[in-house]
């Protein structure tokens, strides 16, 4: 018999913002999409540092690591899991920039850019 390999991780590990919660709960609701959850995954590298990507989900591996945080169901392949250790991940609506989310992960590739930084390595839309 084939056992389920299911990962659990702390919470502590990635943690979304109660904004960064409350948009995914919005976004879930809106688009009647029961059973799904945010997957977050290194969608490769721009501007010299890593980008993430996000997407709502409801096809889940064994091999992905999955928890929770601020009630939100959060999925991570195997690969990205690595760079996303010690991650925050925000909702952030600024009137110059517009809405949308920012991770900001310690394991990231660091860059930096001038005081009109440009939002590589963290912002993306959340769309399904």
């Amino acid at each position: 018999m084939l056992e389920e390999i299911s990962t659990q991780i702390n919470t502590d590990t990635v943690v979304l913002s109660s904004a960064a919660a409350q948009a995914v709960q919005n976004i879930l609701a809106e688009k009647n999409l029961e059973g799904y959850a945010l997957r977050i995954y290194v969608a490769g590298g721009g501007c010299g540092g890593t980008q993430f990507g996000m997407a709502l989900d409801n096809n889940f591996r064994d091999i992905d690591t999955t928890f929770e945080s601020e009630g939100v169901k959060v999925v991570v392949d195997e690969v990205s899991i690595d760079y996303l250790m010690g991650a925050s991940i925000d909702y952030v609506d600024d009137p110059q920039r517009g809405a949308g989310f920012v991770v900001d992960s310690p394991n990231a590739k660091a860059h930096s850019h001038g005081a009109d930084a440009c939002a590589c390595g963290g912002s993306c839309a959340c769309n399904n």
